[in-house]
Protein backbone atom coordinates (compact mmCIF):
# COMPACT_ATOMS: atom_id res chain seq x y z
CA UNK A 1 0.00 0.00 0.00
CA UNK A 2 1.27 3.47 -0.87
CA UNK A 3 2.52 5.61 2.00
CA UNK A 4 0.46 8.71 2.82
CA UNK A 5 1.77 12.00 1.44
CA UNK A 6 1.51 14.71 4.11
CA UNK A 7 1.08 18.38 3.31
CA UNK A 8 4.37 19.18 5.03
CA UNK A 9 7.30 17.32 6.50
CA UNK A 10 9.82 19.41 8.50
CA UNK A 11 13.39 19.18 7.34
CA UNK A 12 15.87 17.53 9.70
CA UNK A 13 19.55 17.31 8.81
CA UNK A 14 22.09 15.07 10.55
CA UNK A 15 24.17 18.15 11.33
CA UNK A 16 21.19 19.65 13.17
CA UNK A 17 21.17 16.75 15.62
CA UNK A 18 24.96 16.96 15.96
CA UNK A 19 24.90 20.68 16.73
CA UNK A 20 22.00 20.32 19.17
CA UNK A 21 23.83 17.55 21.01
CA UNK A 22 26.95 19.71 21.19
CA UNK A 23 24.92 22.60 22.57
CA UNK A 24 23.20 20.40 25.15
CA UNK A 25 26.41 18.70 26.30
CA UNK A 26 28.08 22.06 26.83
CA UNK A 27 25.05 23.44 28.64
CA UNK A 28 24.88 26.29 26.12
CA UNK A 29 21.13 26.32 25.72
CA UNK A 30 20.10 29.80 26.86
CA UNK A 31 18.87 32.45 24.48
CA UNK A 32 21.19 34.42 22.22
CA UNK A 33 24.23 32.23 22.64
CA UNK A 34 26.67 30.60 20.17
CA UNK A 35 24.29 29.30 17.48
CA UNK A 36 21.95 32.27 17.72
CA UNK A 37 24.92 34.47 16.90
CA UNK A 38 26.13 32.14 14.12
CA UNK A 39 22.68 32.14 12.49
CA UNK A 40 22.40 35.91 12.69
CA UNK A 41 25.87 36.47 11.27
CA UNK A 42 25.30 34.03 8.42
CA UNK A 43 22.01 35.70 7.48
CA UNK A 44 23.55 39.17 7.65
CA UNK A 45 26.34 38.10 5.32
CA UNK A 46 24.13 36.11 2.92
CA UNK A 47 21.50 38.85 2.62
CA UNK A 48 23.80 41.86 3.00
CA UNK A 49 21.61 42.98 5.92
CA UNK A 50 22.71 45.56 8.52
CA UNK A 51 21.39 43.56 11.50
CA UNK A 52 19.51 40.29 11.92
CA UNK A 53 18.22 39.20 15.33
CA UNK A 54 16.76 35.74 15.90
CA UNK A 55 13.42 35.58 17.72
CA UNK A 56 11.15 32.89 19.16
CA UNK A 57 8.83 33.09 16.15
CA UNK A 58 7.88 35.09 13.10
CA UNK A 59 5.10 36.49 15.29
CA UNK A 60 7.73 37.79 17.73
CA UNK A 61 9.58 39.43 14.85
CA UNK A 62 6.40 41.23 13.80
CA UNK A 63 5.67 42.31 17.36
CA UNK A 64 9.17 43.71 17.67
CA UNK A 65 8.67 45.58 14.39
CA UNK A 66 5.42 47.09 15.68
CA UNK A 67 7.19 48.34 18.80
CA UNK A 68 10.06 49.75 16.74
CA UNK A 69 7.52 51.54 14.54
CA UNK A 70 6.36 53.26 17.74
CA UNK A 71 2.73 52.41 17.05
CA UNK A 72 0.31 54.14 19.42
CA UNK A 73 -3.44 53.74 19.98
CA UNK A 74 -5.36 55.20 17.07
CA UNK A 75 -2.55 54.88 14.53
CA UNK A 76 -3.48 53.15 11.30
CA UNK A 77 -1.66 50.33 9.55
CA UNK A 78 -2.34 49.36 5.93
CA UNK A 79 -2.08 45.65 5.11
CA UNK A 80 -3.71 42.95 2.99
CA UNK A 81 -6.58 40.96 4.44
CA UNK A 82 -5.17 37.78 2.88
CA UNK A 83 -2.56 37.02 5.51
CA UNK A 84 -2.09 35.23 8.83
CA UNK A 85 -3.46 36.67 12.07
CA UNK A 86 0.05 37.40 13.39
CA UNK A 87 0.50 40.12 10.78
CA UNK A 88 -2.50 41.95 12.24
CA UNK A 89 -2.09 41.04 15.90
CA UNK A 90 1.37 42.58 16.14
CA UNK A 91 -0.11 46.03 15.46
CA UNK A 92 -3.42 45.53 17.25
CA UNK A 93 -1.45 44.79 20.43
CA UNK A 94 -0.01 48.32 20.16
CA UNK A 95 -3.49 49.83 19.74
CA UNK A 96 -3.46 50.27 15.95
CA UNK A 97 -6.49 50.35 13.68
CA UNK A 98 -6.13 48.04 10.69
CA UNK A 99 -6.92 49.20 7.17
CA UNK A 100 -7.26 46.24 4.81
CA UNK A 101 -6.89 46.73 1.06
CA UNK A 102 -7.51 44.31 -1.79
CA UNK A 103 -4.96 41.95 -3.28
CA UNK A 104 -3.67 41.34 -6.79
CA UNK A 105 -5.17 38.12 -8.20
CA UNK A 106 -1.93 37.17 -9.95
CA UNK A 107 0.33 37.00 -6.89
CA UNK A 108 -2.15 37.16 -3.96
CA UNK A 109 -0.06 40.08 -2.65
CA UNK A 110 -1.31 43.51 -1.62
CA UNK A 111 -2.32 45.61 -4.62
CA UNK A 112 0.27 48.39 -4.50
CA UNK A 113 -1.97 50.61 -6.64
CA UNK A 114 -4.58 50.81 -3.87
CA UNK A 115 -2.32 51.79 -0.99
CA UNK A 116 -2.09 55.53 -1.54
CA UNK A 117 -5.86 56.08 -1.58
CA UNK A 118 -6.14 54.29 1.78
CA UNK A 119 -3.68 56.63 3.53
CA UNK A 120 -5.09 59.05 6.12
CA UNK A 121 -3.41 61.47 8.55
CA UNK A 122 -3.38 58.57 11.06
CA UNK A 123 -1.50 56.14 8.82
CA UNK A 124 1.93 55.16 10.13
CA UNK A 125 2.90 51.85 8.51
CA UNK A 126 2.41 49.80 5.36
CA UNK A 127 2.86 46.04 5.70
CA UNK A 128 3.97 44.15 2.60
CA UNK A 129 3.22 40.41 2.91
CA UNK A 130 5.20 38.38 0.38
CA UNK A 131 2.78 35.51 -0.20
CA UNK A 132 4.41 32.20 -1.07
CA UNK A 133 7.80 33.87 -1.22
CA UNK A 134 6.82 35.95 -4.27
CA UNK A 135 7.65 39.63 -3.83
CA UNK A 136 5.19 42.47 -3.54
CA UNK A 137 5.92 45.34 -5.93
CA UNK A 138 8.33 46.89 -3.48
CA UNK A 139 9.58 49.81 -5.58
CA UNK A 140 6.05 51.25 -5.77
CA UNK A 141 5.34 50.55 -2.10
CA UNK A 142 8.61 52.17 -1.02
CA UNK A 143 7.99 55.22 -3.19
CA UNK A 144 4.47 55.78 -1.80
CA UNK A 145 5.64 55.21 1.78
CA UNK A 146 8.58 57.60 1.41
CA UNK A 147 6.38 60.31 -0.06
CA UNK A 148 3.94 60.04 2.85
CA UNK A 149 6.61 59.56 5.54
CA UNK A 150 5.46 56.05 6.39
CA UNK A 151 7.43 53.05 7.60
CA UNK A 152 7.40 49.79 5.64
CA UNK A 153 7.39 46.41 7.36
CA UNK A 154 8.00 43.35 5.19
CA UNK A 155 6.20 40.26 6.42
CA UNK A 156 8.67 37.92 4.74
CA UNK A 157 7.69 34.93 6.87
CA UNK A 158 7.46 32.76 3.75
CA UNK A 159 10.19 34.49 1.78
CA UNK A 160 13.61 33.50 3.11
CA UNK A 161 15.93 33.30 0.07
CA UNK A 162 13.49 35.11 -2.26
CA UNK A 163 14.57 38.29 -4.05
CA UNK A 164 13.11 41.34 -5.77
CA UNK A 165 15.30 42.83 -8.49
CA UNK A 166 18.33 41.27 -6.82
CA UNK A 167 17.56 42.33 -3.24
CA UNK A 168 16.59 39.75 -0.66
CA UNK A 169 13.05 40.10 0.64
CA UNK A 170 13.11 41.33 4.20
CA UNK A 171 15.98 43.72 3.47
CA UNK A 172 14.07 46.33 1.44
CA UNK A 173 11.65 47.96 3.90
CA UNK A 174 12.53 49.47 7.27
CA UNK A 175 12.06 46.09 8.95
CA UNK A 176 11.82 42.54 7.65
CA UNK A 177 10.29 39.62 9.50
CA UNK A 178 11.14 35.97 8.82
CA UNK A 179 9.61 32.76 10.16
CA UNK A 180 11.46 29.54 10.90
CA UNK A 181 8.31 27.65 11.89
CA UNK A 182 8.21 23.91 11.14
CA UNK A 183 6.17 24.59 7.98
CA UNK A 184 8.76 26.93 6.49
CA UNK A 185 11.62 26.16 4.09
CA UNK A 186 14.15 26.53 6.92
CA UNK A 187 12.93 25.50 10.35
CA UNK A 188 13.83 25.58 14.02
CA UNK A 189 10.43 24.25 15.09
CA UNK A 190 9.29 27.60 16.40
CA UNK A 191 11.44 30.56 15.50
CA UNK A 192 11.94 33.66 13.43
CA UNK A 193 14.12 36.70 12.87
CA UNK A 194 13.80 40.43 12.48
CA UNK A 195 15.95 42.30 9.98
CA UNK A 196 16.78 45.88 10.95
CA UNK A 197 17.47 47.76 7.72
CA UNK A 198 17.87 51.21 9.26
CA UNK A 199 20.83 51.22 11.62
CA UNK A 200 19.33 53.92 13.84
CA UNK A 201 16.93 51.25 15.17
CA UNK A 202 19.55 48.60 16.02
CA UNK A 203 20.26 49.61 19.62
CA UNK A 204 16.59 49.89 20.50
CA UNK A 205 15.84 46.56 18.82
CA UNK A 206 18.40 44.83 21.03
CA UNK A 207 16.88 46.46 24.11
CA UNK A 208 13.32 45.46 23.18
CA UNK A 209 14.47 41.91 22.51
CA UNK A 210 16.16 41.70 25.92
CA UNK A 211 12.99 42.41 27.92
CA UNK A 212 13.49 46.16 27.68
CA UNK A 213 16.93 46.08 29.31
CA UNK A 214 20.31 47.20 28.00
CA UNK A 215 21.78 43.77 28.78
CA UNK A 216 23.16 43.45 25.25
CA UNK A 217 25.25 46.59 25.76
CA UNK A 218 26.40 45.20 29.11
CA UNK A 219 27.56 41.93 27.54
CA UNK A 220 29.48 43.96 24.95
CA UNK A 221 31.18 45.93 27.73
CA UNK A 222 29.56 49.19 26.69
CA UNK A 223 27.96 49.78 30.11
CA UNK A 224 29.11 48.63 33.54
CA UNK A 225 25.66 47.35 34.58
CA UNK A 226 22.33 46.81 32.92
CA UNK A 227 18.85 47.91 33.84
CA UNK A 228 15.31 48.31 32.51
CA UNK A 229 15.29 51.18 30.01
CA UNK A 230 12.38 50.60 27.59
CA UNK A 231 9.36 48.49 26.80
CA UNK A 232 10.24 44.97 25.68
CA UNK A 233 9.72 41.26 26.13
CA UNK A 234 11.61 37.97 26.05
CA UNK A 235 12.11 37.49 22.32
CA UNK A 236 15.29 35.38 22.57
CA UNK A 237 15.15 31.81 21.20
CA UNK A 238 16.97 28.96 22.90
CA UNK A 239 20.35 28.12 21.43
CA UNK A 240 19.08 24.55 20.97
CA UNK A 241 16.59 25.81 18.42
CA UNK A 242 19.25 27.88 16.67
CA UNK A 243 21.57 24.85 16.59
CA UNK A 244 18.85 22.94 14.75
CA UNK A 245 18.45 25.78 12.23
CA UNK A 246 22.10 26.59 11.56
CA UNK A 247 23.01 23.62 9.27
CA UNK A 248 19.96 24.41 7.13
CA UNK A 249 21.21 27.96 6.62
CA UNK A 250 24.63 26.54 5.75
CA UNK A 251 22.93 24.43 3.05
CA UNK A 252 20.34 27.03 2.10
CA UNK A 253 21.10 26.94 -1.64
CA UNK A 254 20.87 23.14 -1.83
CA UNK A 255 17.55 23.15 0.03
CA UNK A 256 16.26 25.94 -2.17
CA UNK A 257 17.23 24.11 -5.38
CA UNK A 258 15.53 20.89 -4.26
CA UNK A 259 12.29 22.71 -3.50
CA UNK A 260 12.48 24.61 -6.79
CA UNK A 261 12.84 21.31 -8.63
CA UNK A 262 9.59 20.04 -7.09
CA UNK A 263 7.85 23.37 -7.79
CA UNK A 264 8.92 23.35 -11.44
CA UNK A 265 7.85 19.73 -11.86
CA UNK A 266 4.39 20.50 -10.49
CA UNK A 267 4.13 23.43 -12.87
CA UNK A 268 5.20 21.47 -15.95
CA UNK A 269 2.89 18.53 -15.22
CA UNK A 270 -0.14 20.74 -14.52
CA UNK A 271 0.14 22.97 -17.59
CA UNK A 272 -2.20 20.71 -19.57
CA UNK A 273 -4.97 21.46 -17.05
CA UNK A 274 -4.30 25.16 -17.51
CA UNK A 275 -4.63 24.76 -21.29
CA UNK A 276 -7.90 22.90 -20.75
CA UNK A 277 -9.21 25.78 -18.63
CA UNK A 278 -9.52 23.66 -15.49
CA UNK A 279 -7.04 25.39 -13.13
CA UNK A 280 -4.75 28.38 -12.82
CA UNK A 281 -1.16 28.18 -11.61
CA UNK A 282 0.98 30.62 -9.58
CA UNK A 283 2.30 33.75 -11.30
CA UNK A 284 5.84 34.99 -10.68
CA UNK A 285 6.31 38.53 -12.06
CA UNK A 286 9.46 39.69 -13.81
CA UNK A 287 12.18 40.72 -11.37
CA UNK A 288 10.99 38.25 -8.71
CA UNK A 289 12.89 35.11 -7.78
CA UNK A 290 10.85 33.03 -5.35
CA UNK A 291 11.87 30.25 -2.97
CA UNK A 292 9.28 27.56 -3.77
CA UNK A 293 7.73 27.96 -0.35
CA UNK A 294 4.41 26.61 -1.55
CA UNK A 295 2.67 25.41 -4.67
CA UNK A 296 -0.99 26.12 -5.22
CA UNK A 297 -3.62 25.75 -7.89
CA UNK A 298 -6.69 27.92 -8.31
CA UNK A 299 -9.95 26.18 -9.06
CA UNK A 300 -13.39 27.28 -10.24
CA UNK A 301 -14.83 27.90 -6.78
CA UNK A 302 -14.88 26.77 -3.15
CA UNK A 303 -17.26 23.86 -3.85
CA UNK A 304 -14.87 22.36 -6.40
CA UNK A 305 -11.98 22.87 -3.98
CA UNK A 306 -13.77 20.95 -1.22
CA UNK A 307 -14.42 18.05 -3.58
CA UNK A 308 -10.79 17.86 -4.70
CA UNK A 309 -9.53 17.97 -1.10
CA UNK A 310 -11.80 15.03 -0.28
CA UNK A 311 -10.75 13.15 -3.40
CA UNK A 312 -7.06 13.52 -2.61
CA UNK A 313 -7.67 12.57 1.03
CA UNK A 314 -9.27 9.31 -0.14
CA UNK A 315 -5.86 8.45 -1.60
CA UNK A 316 -4.02 9.67 1.53
CA UNK A 317 -2.75 12.90 0.01
CA UNK A 318 -3.18 15.95 2.20
CA UNK A 319 -3.93 19.24 0.43
CA UNK A 320 -5.17 22.32 2.27
CA UNK A 321 -6.59 25.76 1.65
CA UNK A 322 -5.03 28.84 3.20
CA UNK A 323 -6.13 32.01 5.02
CA UNK A 324 -9.69 33.03 5.69
CA UNK A 325 -9.49 36.77 4.84
CA UNK A 326 -8.97 38.70 8.06
CA UNK A 327 -11.53 41.39 7.31
CA UNK A 328 -14.27 38.74 7.38
CA UNK A 329 -13.12 37.29 10.72
CA UNK A 330 -14.66 38.48 14.04
CA UNK A 331 -11.39 40.07 15.19
CA UNK A 332 -10.83 41.68 11.80
CA UNK A 333 -14.24 43.33 11.98
CA UNK A 334 -13.50 44.50 15.51
CA UNK A 335 -10.03 45.91 14.93
CA UNK A 336 -10.09 46.99 11.30
CA UNK A 337 -11.96 48.01 8.19
CA UNK A 338 -11.70 47.16 4.52
CA UNK A 339 -10.90 50.13 2.34
CA UNK A 340 -12.44 50.10 -1.13
CA UNK A 341 -13.94 47.10 -2.90
CA UNK A 342 -13.18 43.47 -2.11
CA UNK A 343 -12.86 42.45 -5.76
CA UNK A 344 -10.34 39.65 -5.33
CA UNK A 345 -9.46 38.88 -1.70
CA UNK A 346 -12.44 36.67 -0.88
CA UNK A 347 -13.03 35.16 -4.31
CA UNK A 348 -9.40 34.25 -4.92
CA UNK A 349 -8.83 32.88 -1.41
CA UNK A 350 -11.84 30.59 -1.90
CA UNK A 351 -10.34 29.17 -5.10
CA UNK A 352 -6.83 28.48 -3.82
CA UNK A 353 -5.64 24.97 -2.89
CA UNK A 354 -2.14 24.25 -1.61
CA UNK A 355 -0.46 20.99 -2.62
CA UNK A 356 2.16 19.06 -0.62
CA UNK A 357 5.56 20.77 -0.69
CA UNK A 358 8.61 19.91 1.38
CA UNK A 359 12.33 19.26 1.04
CA UNK A 360 12.26 15.50 0.53
CA UNK A 361 9.13 15.38 -1.62
CA UNK A 362 10.01 12.91 -4.39
CA UNK A 363 9.40 13.25 -8.12
CA UNK A 364 7.32 10.08 -7.86
CA UNK A 365 5.11 11.73 -5.24
CA UNK A 366 4.64 14.85 -7.35
CA UNK A 367 3.68 12.74 -10.38
CA UNK A 368 1.26 10.72 -8.26
CA UNK A 369 -0.44 13.85 -6.87
CA UNK A 370 -0.77 15.42 -10.31
CA UNK A 371 -2.13 12.13 -11.66
CA UNK A 372 -4.87 12.17 -9.03
CA UNK A 373 -5.75 15.77 -9.85
CA UNK A 374 -6.03 14.91 -13.54
CA UNK A 375 -8.21 11.89 -12.69
CA UNK A 376 -10.46 14.17 -10.64
CA UNK A 377 -11.00 16.50 -13.60
CA UNK A 378 -11.42 13.62 -16.06
CA UNK A 379 -14.42 12.48 -14.01
CA UNK A 380 -16.11 15.88 -14.09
Amino acid sequence: MRKPIPFNRPICLEKSIEYMNESARCGEIRGDFKYCHKCSELLEKKFDAPKVLLTNSGTDALEMAAILCDIKPGDEVILPSFTFSSTANAFVLRGAKLVFVDIRPDTMNIDERLIEAAITPQTRVVVAVHYGGVACKMDTIEEVAHRHHLLVVEDAAQAVMSTYHGKHLGTIGDFGCYSFHETKNYSMGEGGAIVINNEKYVDRAQIIREKGTNRSQFLQGLVDKYTWVDVGSSFLPSDLNAAFLYPQLEQAEEINQKRMHSWNLYYALLESLVEAGKVQLPKVPDGCIHNAHLFYIKMKDVAERIKLIRYLKKYQVTAVFHYIPLHSAPAGQKFGRFYGEDRYTTIESNRLLRLPMYFDLSDEDVRYIVGLIKEFYDMR
